[in-house]
């Protein structure tokens, strides 16, 4: 989502905040903007296009500054226009930047037009842009601590004023911002990857932080509460090397970053594997054993693609672990009344480790008593990772398109491996099937190869889709959480209105859908339920439907008229729905293309929602 950038430095930041801004357009956005401090004022230049045509606006107005903030939007309050992007200003005296959503915004806002604040934007950030000039008394610091005392909900701010050269005040509460410590000079943004280049010294703020910047010198305090009264206190957080590969956001040859992400997940799934020698509870953590011994099942919490993960581990988990195991959407599970069980497992999945309703589930569920903690996540650092006892990171790399791809499958990967060592230990997996297993996993990343290499065939069927409106998906039993992800993916990338369903229920609704007009994508691995799947198809050839169905070598389905067919080249068992994932992500992607969407960035949509 939203991304920020800012810098104190005895050097042109100008061009380090842009190219901040580059590095976060993986985020999502639909606005940037950037505010120095020069000659004695606050400049701006903002923009509802993108970060390159910004770049382009500071050269021509010849903004230059030592000290700012930059900022890329995904609108919340507010359309997308000039006067509603970031940096916004209180009376050109404070600029401001914001992740987040500010709950009580309106009354803040009822109380400060009655003090004579005008607003110029729909924001709910511009409320805490004046809240902070309301306060400032010739110390920003000291007016950011009290402003922050006032606001309920998500934030991560960054913010200067003109009567304090050199020096940024940052401050977070539920949205992710980091600090970067320089040589003579400090940096603050929301993603270590903004300052690829800039500094590989990193300090992750924690829930309550502010900081403030200034040359060569910083300071933390964190909020404290002592019975109903509010302050702040220094504290010490430790710096960190951060290594955010540059090379990560370069395209190489590739059309888009999405076409780059699933071609390069053999890879990813080898360096998410690399180091698994044998099954062991210690691939999650020393307390790893401990906890697994101690639980009776496992409660997964996720939004989107990595939900579809976790309802994939559930039947490998009941299966093959022969542990009972729930899957929740997090943004729903904070919100209703649910049985706590301090004997479960609670497994999170994210990629980015910062997706804010799946950290408030998290947050939730530790407050009901659930203590034993996990999440599957991507990054090391991320605060998903902290909160929990137990992770595994998965090593698929920078994702920079917003339609996840070798995150979902790396997932897949790291939820196998927790399913054989919960197996291991409850007594469900012997020797033998320990090395069978482990043997199908390394032979994954060559089975992907040719997985993609369908991609000519694919093309040709993602010609026949561009012209549609609307696609059927089919999956039954493990697949069909991976009919959810293809219909998601055709979604996300191409427009299309696209709905799956278990193959089984295609009678009981969805068969009223059916015409020559509605393409069915049916997933088709040659395992127990083949045989009821096929009956499924000819429910849909009954009605005039026509059906593309993805299936294995062996799997004895024909192509014929208004059946058209694609072979996997191997049936793979368990781990089939990592296979049959990768080509439903090559058919949501050509569509896309020959729809000419753009696919790296997807409208209304952002790569890390840390907003609820």
């Amino acid at each position: 989502m939203c991304g920020i950038v800012g810098a104190v430095a005895q050097r042109n930041i100008v061009p380090i905040l842009v190219e901040g801004l580059k590095r976060l357009e993986y985020r999502g956005y639909d606005s940037c903007g950037v505010a120095v401090h020069q000659d004695g004022a606050l400049r701006r230049a903002r923009s509802v296009s993108r970060v390159v045509e910004l770049d382009a606006q500071v050269r021509d107005e010849t903004i230059t500054g030592f000290t700012g903030i930059a900022h890329t939007r995904w609108a919340t309050h507010g359309v997308p226009a000039v006067h509603n992007a970031h940096p916004h200003f209180s009376r050109d005296s404070i600029a401001l930047v914001h992740n987040g959503i500010i709950e009580n915004h309106d009354e803040l806002r009822a109380e400060l037009k009655g003090r004579g604040y005008e607003f110029l934007s729909q924001t709910d950030t511009e409320v805490i842009a004046h809240l902070v000039h309301h306060y400032y008394e010739g110390d920003l610091f000291a007016a950011v601590k009290r402003a922050v005392l006032r606001l309920k909900g998500a934030y991560a701010i960054a913010v200067f004023c003109r009567d304090e050269p050199h020096r940024v005040v940052g401050a977070r509460e539920g949205s992710p911002l980091i600090m970067g410590v320089g040589q003579g000079e400090n940096f603050i943004a929301s993603d270590a990857m903004a300052l690829a280049g800039v500094t590989d010294q990193i300090i992750y703020l924690e829930e309550g932080d502010v900081v403030d910047l200034q040359l060569g010198k910083y300071w933390i305090e964190a909020r404290v509460s002592a019975g109903d009264a509010q302050g702040f206190e220094r504290v010490q957080r430790p710096v960190r090397t951060v290594h955010a590969h540059t090379g990560a956001a370069e395209l190489g040859p590739y059309r888009h970053f999405m076409q780059k992400e699933i071609f390069e997940q053999p890879r990813a799934i080898a360096d998410t594997l690399e180091g698994v020698e044998g099954i062991s509870a210690s691939l999650f953590g020393d307390q790893a054993e401990q906890v697994f011994n101690s639980i009776d099942s496992v409660l997964i919490l996720a939004c989107g693609t990595s939900s579809y993960a976790g309802m994939t581990a559930k039947y490998w988990l009941e299966s093959i672990a022969r542990i009972p195991c729930n899957v929740e959407i997090a943004s729903e599970y904070r919100y209703r009344d649910s049985v706590p069980n301090p004997r479960q497992l609670i497994v999170t999945i994210s990629q980015s480790g910062e997706t804010a309703d799946t950290m408030s589930a998290l947050k939730h569920a530790r407050s009901l008593g659930m203590e034993q903690t996990l999440t599957i996540c991507n990054v090391a650092t991320s605060a998903m990772v902290r909160e929990c006892k137990l992770a595994y990171i998965t090593r698929a790399g920078v994702e920079i398109g917003v339609a996840s791809t070798k995150a979902f499958t790396t997932q897949l990967a790291g939820l196998f491996l927790l399913t054989l060592t919960l197996a291991k230990l409850r007594g469900h997996l012997d020797a033998g099937q320990e090395a069978q297993h482990l043997k199908a996993m390394r032979h994954l990343p060559v089975a992907l190869q040719a997985v993609l290499a369908l991609e000519p065939q694919i093309i040709a069927w993602s010609e026949d889709f561009a012209r549609k409106q609307n696609a059927l998906f089919l999956g039954r039993g493990l697949h069909y959480p991976i009919a959810l992800e293809g219909a998601l993916k055709l979604k996300e990338i191409s427009y299309i209105h696209a709905e799956a369903y278990p193959a089984g229920e295609l009678k009981h609704g969805p068969l009223a859908l059916v015409d020559a007009s509605m393409p069915v994508v049916t997933v088709a691995p040659n395992d127990t339920l083949v045989d009821k799947l096929k009956s499924n198809m000819q429910e849909v050839r009954a009605r005039g439907g026509e059906l593309y169905v993805f299936a294995d070598a062996d799997s004895r389905i024909e192509s014929d008229a208004g059946l058209h067919v694609i072979r996997l080249p191997e049936h793979y068992g368990p781990l089939s729905p990592i296979l049959h994932v990768v080509p439903l992500q090559l058919l949501a992607y050509h569509t896309a293309c020959s729809r000419g969407t753009d696919v790296d960035k997807p409208r209304n949509l952002a790569k890390s929602v840390t907003v609820e």
